[in-house]
């Protein structure tokens, strides 16, 4: 028994290397035979600890949830006397699975059944009595529907004839193999999960990033140092030619929108900052509008405090900064006959299966924006943003997002050339929604990739 065991445990560590995706998964129908050692109470009737033969049939009520019909059968040898009796063993058991989408699964178990002992010299009928069981065990999954597994339970048998008072000890352990049929494996979930519309519910009020550029466009994000006075929001002379730069952008492209955003440090009350960080845009705004004509109509000021850091609050130069005025531009253009003051962001309109990280070949196109950019201005870097609806669960979505994200990369690598160091890939889920995911719609636009481009150009 011992080395049955033990091999068992030499093909699960050898089947780890070769893992997929593994656990259990809600509506999937098992079939587990095993083989293991039943040992007897010393005070009852029955001596020797012999093999015990089985099979255990499940069913997954959810990932963590499992019922099982448990059938097996031993030859025991009856006390006083020589005689070996067969004997037939079944219940029904709960299980409890922890941590179910993983390659180890442990288990806690429980149920209630009930023994037959056939007596040997065929007077008297069998026996039959009811059990007890408590127990646990663990599933080494080798592939997403085969797991080897181990089991061991502590099993009270009521003797008939002293129900209420006596109830015999007995162990059983096991090991063996549990195939899965059906249910929805992981991909497969993901899918299906993100494909599903949402019923109609009422979400938070939505407030689009900034950077996130509007379906079709890009955009232009420039960063201005400006120093105010302590507590005031008036521009410095000095700051002037940075503003500049935004208002000179804006006159020259006058499709364009902007978005001034302003940040402090964390020197300083929560809503002193917050209304400190909106002065300050609303005084960049109005200098735009005097200083260059720029319709308010094409203006908007945002603060948002020190709750968008960019560098450590703790050192003087960190918070310096923090300090800033972000002016968020928004362009219908051309990106490869404009060169962008800080950093461009651009929304890749790709479509991928559900629950699919695959690059289709008809976006090669759409990719190509960036790698032309790229390659335009070769000191530029590049990370890929992925982000999904807010379907299925929020750790499926992470790593939904980041797997999309990565195709991408690799994408630019192999089909354009872009070396790899110049790109690096971020998932954000859910978190990061510029629609409603009540509709289809909504869904469509907040399963995106979104390329942000550092474009400092260096001499």
């Amino acid at each position: 028994m011992k080395r049955i065991i033990g091999g068992m445990f030499v093909l699960a560590v050898l089947g780890w290397s070769s893992l997929a995706q593994a656990g259990e998964r809600g509506g999937a129908v098992s079939i587990s035979p095993f083989i293991g050692g039943y040992q007897f109470d010393e005070d009852q009737p029955l001596r020797r600890n012999r093999l015990v033969y089985g099979v255990r049939l499940g069913y997954d009520l959810t990932d963590s949830w499992e019922t099982e019909l448990v059938g097996d059968y031993l030859r025991a040898e009856s006390y006083p006397g020589t005689a070996d009796s067969s004997t037939w063993s079944y219940r029904l058991d709960l299980l409890y699975n922890f941590m179910p989408a993983t390659t180890v699964v442990p288990y806690l178990a429980g149920g209630v059944g009930g023994v037959t002992i056939e007596n040997p010299k065929g007077r008297g009928g069998d026996l039959s009595e009811p059990t007890v069981n408590v127990g646990g065990g663990v599933k080494l999954f080798l592939t997403d529907s085969v797991a080897l597994r181990l089991d061991a339970r502590r099993i009270w048998d009521f003797s008939n004839e002293n129900f209420r008072h006596e109830a015999y000890g007995n162990w059983e352990y096991s090991a063996g193999v549990s195939f899965l049929f059906g249910g929805e494996k992981p991909a497969q979930a993901a899918a299906t999960r993100e494909a599903a519309p949402e019923p109609a519910q009422k979400e938070a009020p939505l407030e689009v990033p900034a950077a996130q550029p509007t379906p079709g466009h890009y955009k232009y994000c420039v960063t201005l140092p400006i120093e105010f006075d302590i507590d005031q929001a008036v521009i410095r002379p000095q700051y002037r030619d940075d503003v500049a730069r935004v208002g000179n952008f804006m006159k020259k492209y006058p499709t364009t929108t902007a978005v001034i955003e302003g940040h402090t440090d964390n020197v300083g009350s929560y809503n002193h900052n917050m209304e400190l960080s909106q002065r300050r845009a609303e005084s960049v705004v109005a200098y735009l509008a005097e200083h260059f004509g720029i319709d308010r109509s094409r203006l908007a000021a945002k603060g948002y405090g020190f709750t968008r850091p960019v560098a450590d609050n703790s050192t003087d130069q960190g918070r310096q900064q923090n300090r800033r005025i972000e002016a968020i531009i928004d362009c219908a253009f051309d990106v490869q006959q404009v060169q962008p003051p800080d950093r461009l962001c651009i929304s890749l309109v790709l479509d991928f299966d559900s629950g699919k990280a695959d690059v289709k070949p008809q976006y090669r196109d759409e990719i190509a924006k960036v790698a032309d950019y790229l390659k335009r201005y070769p000191t530029t870097t590049a990370v890929i943003e992925g982000h999904t609806d807010s379907s299925g669960s929020p750790e499926n979505n992470l790593k939904l997002s980041l797997l999309r994200a990565q195709n991408v990369v690799s994408y630019l690598v192999d089909n354009f050339g872009i070396d790899r160091s110049r790109l690096s890939a971020r998932g954000y889920g859910s978190t990061r929604r510029i629609s409603y995911n009540n509709t289809p719609e909504g869904r469509q636009l907040n399963r995106r990739i979104d390329a942000v481009i550092d474009c400092v150009i260096r001499k």
